[in-house]
């Protein structure tokens, strides 16, 4: 995760923090995003720090919550596809009494 300047304004303009994910399995990748709001420079800088660090973990909170709930999908359509053909031979067989191998 990072929080990016947006470089088309001034410094005081708002970040953006990101989280991207990248799979080597077949899952696409996908980037959750969350605006946030740079330091205030009309605070006193102790209060400007403490504001700024507050949003950024309530974003970082937000973010993370949302990457759980993707990876938590994707983790269960998973299961739901190595689970689809141990079911579909069960039912193939159902009523069948299966044969043990004999070595």
């Amino acid at each position: 995760m990072a929080a990016q300047p947006n470089n088309n304004q001034t410094t005081s303009s708002p970040l953006t923090l990101s989280a991207t994910y990248t799979s080597t399995s077949c899952n696409a990748s996908f980037t959750i995003t969350s605006p946030l709001e740079a330091p205030s420079t009309t605070l006193p800088p102790v209060t400007s720090k403490s504001d700024y660090l507050q949003r950024l973990r309530a974003s970082v909170t937000t973010v993370q919550e949302q990457v759980n709930k993707e990876l938590t999908a994707r983790m269960e359509q998973d299961n739901l596809a190595a689970s689809a053909p141990a079911d579909s031979k069960d039912e193939e067989n159902y009523g069948e009494e299966m044969q043990e191998d004999e070595d």
